[in-house]
């Protein structure tokens, strides 16, 4: 016996079925919505285990070039490049980070040889490079010096885009390194060189994990980032710097970590409308393979609903090192 009355809208009418909750759907995760983020070790024929993110390997070059020939076979358009930078080339002013025949840099010059219609996107930051771990160069009492570390960033940059990025993506949080690097780019004809700027790039724990693997973590020991990344506890400071970040050239902007933090992108989308993109963080990746591993959740449906809210929140691209699996899973939906 049916109780009460309902109304003639019945919510449950539209997810009945697969083909009506397809039709009724708000946001569609694609292959063209991720990023691979894979980390690049010097040498030939080398791969390493990144023990704290199961599944992560880093590889040298030759061993590169071929997995990112398959990920860009499964539709992923755009690969972001980490060094693992061996601890003799580290210093106190990161010249590595400028060599142009550095590892990120033979990295990029081979995969545009080989892949050329794969995006290449480079981290500009100093940490793989410092003997301190930090982003930065740091003075006697171990504060970021700003402005020198811009002269070297806006180096880095210029090397990465002579070698053949299509994107640099400063995460480093320096003030005014946007408007430098642009500077320096267009001064140097890289007109069309797009910049990714992590804009909101919070002091986060969620990073662990990616510093054991890029080999910075014992270099900052138990240092913190928290004099130039952003508190967690601010939302309007995301929005100012993001703002200032547009203002001086940026072309796209990304909110780190992300899972933590969809309400910033939200805010970002909504009161900037500017190309927004997230990093599904070392941290995330991390906590949900070892909940998988537990059989504590479902992965494959756990990866999907995770990239699913990104979108939602308002993502254009999500960078993730879920980027493999959920193209396989994306596919696979589409057959």
């Amino acid at each position: 016996m049916r109780i009460g009355k309902f109304p003639l809208t019945r919510k449950r009418r539209l997810r009945q079925s697969a083909y009506s909750r397809s039709l009724v759907a708000e946001n569609t995760l694609t292959t063209s919505d991720l990023i691979l983020p894979v980390f690049v070790l010097d040498g030939k024929n080398q791969t390493k285990i990144a023990t704290c993110m199961p599944g992560i390997v880093s590889r040298s070059i030759d061993l590169l070039v071929p997995y990112l020939s398959s990920s860009h076979s499964l539709g992923i358009q755009a690969v972001a490049l980490f060094p693992v930078v061996a601890q003799e080339k580290k210093s106190t002013m990161a010249e590595e980070a400028y060599n142009d025949d550095g590892l990120i840099q033979r990295a990029i010059r081979e995969i545009k040889s080989t892949i050329p219609n794969l995006g290449v996107i480079t981290d500009i930051a100093l940490d793989p490079y410092t003997s301190s771990g930090q982003d930065g160069i740091i003075d006697k009492v171990g504060y970021i010096i700003n402005d020198a570390t811009l002269d070297i960033l806006v180096k880095q940059a210029l090397s990465h885009a002579k070698a053949g990025a299509d994107i640099v993506a400063p995460s480093d949080m320096m003030d005014g390194r946007i408007a430098s690097i642009r500077k320096a780019l267009e001064d140097n004809q890289y007109v069309n060189t797009m910049i990714l700027s992590y804009a909101a790039k919070y002091a986060s724990s969620f990073y662990g994990p990616f510093r054991d693997a890029v080999g910075s973590a014992k270099n900052l020991g138990k240092a913190d980032k928290s004099t130039y990344q952003i508190d967690p506890a601010n939302s309007d400071e995301a929005l100012h710097e993001v703002a200032m970040d547009i203002e001086e050239g940026a072309d796209m902007f990304m909110i780190k970590p992300g899972m933590p933090y969809l309400d910033i992108i939200r805010r970002v989308k909504d009161e900037l409308k500017i190309p927004t993109f997230a990093y599904q963080v070392s941290g995330e990746y991390a906590m949900i393979k070892a909940a998988a591993q537990q059989g504590w959740l479902d992965e494959d449906q756990v990866i999907i609903e995770s990239l699913m809210a990104f979108k939602r929140a308002g993502c254009d691209a999500i960078l993730t090192y879920f980027a493999v699996d959920a193209a396989k899973l994306i596919n696979k939906s589409r057959e």
